[in-house]
């Protein structure tokens, strides 16, 4: 699969991603939303119609109130006119025909009922009463001085009426009633036909004994009300006149509303079906339906552009953080934006371009380290070969100061028989002259070899000296490496802290910043290894300055050793000069002693003397070569380590090359 394509399906996952989380919480928003402009338009929507009835009903109730006030009012004028005039029989019918006819809710006119028993009308009515004492009206206006209306009853005709009655004073003192027969016609036109609201309608009850005045259906016209009644709407319209709470409410599946109408004991009662006004809300939800359903649409269209738009820079940050991961700092990183992720592919830039002055580095001071290496290789192996010459020497002096000392026992020997036997032939003195000359050649030979020797420790020192500045000047090289991969490291801690600022930041988006969060994380990674290598690096430095600062330690010490053998040496030097100066004057001595017999006895003991001394420097000169031997090895030895050390730090440089190169810069 090719690179473009993998990040094409990161992009599209990313994408995905956001719509699965914000798509579903776009839709329940403005399901949620419907559903609250639904509930609340209901709520609204129930106030205003309740409202409305209740302006509805209040309006009926002021039509009812001022028509029946304008009735009486002309009742109680035409009573007033009556007391007024105090007229006689005759006057009094003249009075009653001449209001006959005036109001036309009242089509009988005004008639009295006297204590008597007698009943008085106009001429032209035709209302009968045989026994008006016990009449609804006179009954109820018996009751009061001024004109009020009293409760619905049937007159003889059998009409639903209602009576203005008042008593009335004229003439003597008799009482005597007045009324006033009114239909309910125009009460019922008034309720029937004055509801603004449609589908409401509207009925008048007598609270007396929940009489129905006026309704819609004329049969229901007489009804009366009871808690018991088989519809929900009467029976809980008459449960509120039982309680006397005349507030709106809703009484099953209505809204009704209740309004008493002032001077009667009557209450009108408008009411809605809930049907009615559940049609606009319900209208209404449907639209809002369709208004949501449409702005999903567009709301999921316009993610995906603003989506698509905002993550767009994320495929170029993931192309380079996919070429970071498998080493090539060759890329180029550009800001695209200001934002986060604009600002994410600024640091990233800044980071390859801080990796690849860093790498270069590391390559060049690499590069340095192996050469260094192997420069210290080449002198190590050197030094190798010089101190196994050296050994060689010093092997070959072993071998000489043995050869001297068994030369100085038989000199010993010879001068311990010189000095037993005086009376020695001259043969013998001769023997012993032989002895000395070659003596003195062994020893000017021995004398030779330790000056050569001499000369061959003062160039060990030297060279030893060259490559302790060797290996030093690879110490500060390997130092120097340790502070850039400190620096790496410190880098590598850097981008990781950007990642988990990166990450801290995702995690307070909240689910919009998931996205972020997986290239912080593989920022994250990508600093982790950053820092493994650094780490691994600073290891590989730490172990090869440790090998040095072996290497170091152990040239001083064959420095060291160098210089004692050097000092040795010339003691050697010193020791082979008195032995030469010893052996001329022990030749000297026998040549004397051949040409002076007399005095043999006395040279005798002076040359047993002379070699016995001769015998223990030869002791000590042996034991100071054979001593030599052994630093002549161990310095072969050490120089042998400081060449295997030499060629694991050119090794330990070849491996941080090869860590190097894994790079692309």
């Amino acid at each position: 699969m090719s690179e473009k394509t993998v990040k094409v399906r990161r992009s599209g996952k990313i994408r995905n991603r956001l719509l699965i989380f914000i798509v579903p919480i776009v839709v329940l928003m403005i399901v949620a939303l419907v559903m609250i402009a639904t509930t609340l338009s209901k709520k609204r929507l129930t106030e205003l119609s309740t409202a409305h009835l209740d302006s509805s009903i209040s309006n009926q109730g002021d039509n009812i109130e001022s028509w029946l006030e304008d009735n009486l009012q002309f009742f109680s004028t035409a009573k007033l006119a009556i007391e007024g005039m105090n007229p006689n029989e005759e006057e009094l019918q003249k009075l009653l025909d001449s209001f006959y006819g005036a109001n036309k809710n009242s089509p009988e006119g005004l008639h009295i009922g006297t204590a008597a028993g007698e009943f008085l009308k106009p001429t032209e009515s035709t209302l009968e009463m045989s026994d008006p004492l016990n009449s609804e009206w006179y009954k109820q206006g018996i009751t009061r001085v001024n004109m009020q209306y009293g409760t619905s009853y049937t007159n003889a005709e059998g009409i639903k009426v209602i009576s203005a009655s008042g008593i009335v004073q004229y003439g003597d003192d008799s009482i005597k009633v007045i009324a006033a027969d009114v239909t309910l016609d125009k009460i019922s036109s008034i309720v029937n036909s004055g509801v603004k609201m449609d589908k409401a309608f509207s009925y008048l009850i007598d609270t007396n004994d929940n009489t129905i005045l006026a309704h819609r259906e004329k049969d229901m016209v007489g009804a009366t009300l009871s808690t018991s009644d088989s519809s929900v709407l009467r029976s809980g319209v008459a449960q509120a006149i039982n309680d006397g709470d005349y507030s709106t409410r809703q009484i099953g599946p209505y809204y009704v509303a209740f309004r008493q109408i002032a001077g009667t004991d009557w209450v009108l009662v408008s009411y809605i079906a809930e049907d009615t006004i559940m049609a606009t809300v319900q209208e209404l939800g449907n639209y809002l339906i369709i208004a949501g359903l449409i702005a999903v649409i567009v709301i999921v269209i316009i993610l995906l552009v603003v989506v698509s738009r905002v993550i767009a820079p994320l495929a170029g940050i993931t192309r380079s953080i996919h070429a970071m991961s498998e080493g090539d700092f060759t890329i180029e990183v550009k800001q695209e934006s200001n934002d986060e992720i604009g600002a994410m592919g600024g640091r990233i830039a800044e980071f390859v371009e801080s990796m690849r002055h860093m790498l270069s580095s590391i390559s060049e001071e690499s590069e340095k380290l192996k050469q260094e290496s192997e420069t210290s290789d080449a002198v190590s192996r050197d030094m190798q070969d010089a101190s196994q010459s050296q050994a060689e020497a010093m092997q070959q002096l072993n071998d000489t100061v043995d050869q001297l000392a068994v030369a100085v026992g038989d000199i010993a020997q010879n001068a311990t028989t010189l000095a037993s036997v005086v009376s020695s032939t001259r043969e013998n003195s001769e023997k012993a002259d032989d002895s000395m000359k070659e003596t003195v050649k062994i020893s000017q030979k021995g004398r030779n070899d330790m000056e050569k020797l001499s000369h061959a420790m003062d160039g060990i020192q030297t060279a030893n000296s060259k490559l302790v500045d060797s290996i030093n000047e690879v110490g500060k090289a390997s130092e120097e490496i340790t502070n850039i991969v400190s620096m790496i490291g410190e880098i590598a801690e850097e981008t990781n802290l950007l990642s988990l600022n990166a990450s801290i930041e995702a995690a307070r988006a909240g689910e919009a910043g998931k996205g972020f969060a997986v290239v912080a994380t593989q920022i994250g990674k990508l600093a982790q290894t950053s820092s493994e290598s650094a780490t691994n690096i600073s290891n590989l430095i730490a172990e090869v300055h440790r090998l040095i600062d072996e290497a170091v330690g152990q040239a001083n010490a064959s420095a060291e050793s160098i210089e004692k053998n050097s000092e040795l040496i010339h003691v050697a030097v010193e020791t082979f000069d008195q032995i030469y100066e010893n052996i001329q004057a022990s030749n000297d001595c026998i040549e004397e002693m051949i040409r002076d017999v007399d005095k043999v006895n006395d040279v005798a003991t002076n040359v047993a003397a002379i070699s016995e001394e001769q015998a223990a420097s030869a002791d000590e000169i042996l034991a100071t070569s054979q001593n030599m031997v052994e630093q002549a090895k161990t310095i072969s030895r050490n120089s042998e380590d400081v060449a295997n050390n030499s060629h694991e730090l050119a090794n330990t440089s070849e491996t941080l090359t090869s860590h190097v190169q894994k790079f692309k810069i």
